[in-house]
């Protein structure tokens, strides 16, 4: 069965000062329901992985990679948000990447990141997880067209299958008439319907257990949106 990969909430942080990295985890660790954290530099940050966070904070990095690590994470579509004590920086940034939160590196900055990190992070994290429901519901929508087309070719297949049997056994009942090894191939064809007859029947199952996964994948996405609220 298709199954929902639901992973608990992760922020990548990106700085080259180690200090301003430490500073943002603390204070969202003494946040309830603070994420998993990532801190990384700018050099090792251009090569993150796009399934292994859902929202970006950056500031305080080298100028030399700032802009190839912002395009990184604007075509990858993660959420950002970009902290700089610069406000010439701040709209260099937003004229170049109109979906990036910025924020101004000012007094009390920790407080006000306290304030938009964790909606902007749940926020990521449900869009990701509706768009994992979306591929899910895809496949289940193509196995569910398989599976009517088995459930439906399944009565005919019997029938056939039923006729096959019931000659083949009317010719094996008549003792004499029939060559060894004509007897030989006749079983052979009463064997194999017999074993298609068994696979046949373990598809009639196959519409509940379609039934059963169309309800799990609701679970899961009720599970996602509480998890987003």
């Amino acid at each position: 069965m298709t199954r929902l990969r639901i992973q608990a909430p992760t922020a990548l942080i990106i700085s080259d000062d180690g200090e301003f990295s430490r500073s943002i985890t603390g204070r969202w660790q003494m946040e309830r329901n603070a994420p998993a954290f990532t801190l990384v530099s700018s050099d090792v940050g251009m090569g993150f992985d796009p399934e292994g966070f859902q929202l970006a904070v950056v500031g305080r990095v080298r100028p030399q990679t700032l802009s190839p690590l912002l395009e990184s994470l604007a075509v990858a579509g993660k959420h950002v948000i970009f902290l700089s004590e610069d406000p010439v920086l701040l709209q260099r940034v937003r004229d170049r990447w109109p979906g990036i939160l910025l924020l101004k590196q000012e007094e009390n900055w920790l407080a006000t990141l306290m304030l938009v990190c964790p909606e902007a992070l749940y926020r990521a994290y449900a869009e990701a997880q509706m768009a994992e429901i979306e591929r899910i519901n895809s496949t289940l929508a193509h196995e569910a067209t398989l599976g009517r087309y088995v459930c439906d070719m399944r009565h005919t297949l019997n029938n056939m299958l039923t006729a096959m049997l019931g000659n083949s056994e009317l010719l094996l009942l008549e003792p004499g008439s029939l060559s060894s090894e004509a007897r030989s191939q006749i079983e052979t064809i009463r064997n194999m319907a017999l074993r298609i007859h068994e696979i046949l029947r373990r598809f009639s199952s196959l519409e509940k257990e379609l039934t059963v996964a169309e309800q799990e994948a609701g679970k899961e996405l009720i599970e996602v949106r509480r998890v987003g609220s």
